[in-house]
């Protein structure tokens, strides 16, 4: 039976060999450096303080200004498990989420799917932006990812505005 103590023991045996740690600041410091990045490069965009998460998911928000305006927001989201990043379509509350959703049900949403308001679900729309990562190429990867989250920004916006 897993114990808290028993994951505590593991966790500390997998920190000892040092990978964890090398992993995780390289993973830190390459969001940190594409946030500061995408503020640069958009200054009309809002960059929100990077959420490191629980070795889970972390993310930053970089939201346009007619997003903003309606309360929502755009994640470039990392998922630890998947070894993927994400943009996800969230609201600024469940609330927003919700009436969101429900604004976009019955709509032609193309290659996208709608979230179901659930607990644990803070997205309205996920689309992963890339599978498997290359890390070491990061100015490849940067670019990948700026181009990838521009576009679905743009298709949200498309979307929210009709």
């Amino acid at each position: 039976m897993d114990t808290l103590n028993s994951n505590i023991q593991e966790y500390q045996r997998q920190l000892e060999k040092g990978q964890i740690q090398k992993a995780y600041k390289g993973l830190m410091t390459f969001m940190t450096g594409l946030a500061a990045d995408l503020q640069n490069r958009y200054a009309d965009y809002t960059v929100s303080a990077l959420y490191p998460g629980y070795m889970d998911m972390t993310y930053f928000a970089f939201t346009p200004s007619a997003l903003r305006e309606q309360k929502l927001k755009i994640a470039v989201v990392y998922v630890h498990e998947k070894n993927a990043f994400e943009a996800w379509l969230a609201g600024s509350n469940r609330k927003v989420q919700a009436d969101t959703i429900a604004r976009l049900r019955g709509k032609l949403l193309g290659a996208y799917a709608l979230s179901t308001v659930s607990p644990g679900v803070d997205s309205i729309i996920e689309a992963t932006l890339a599978a498997q990562p290359d890390f070491d190429s990061p100015e490849t990867l940067q670019q990948t990812l700026e181009g990838r989250v521009l576009a679905f920004i743009q298709d949200m916006e498309k979307l929210l505005g009709d």
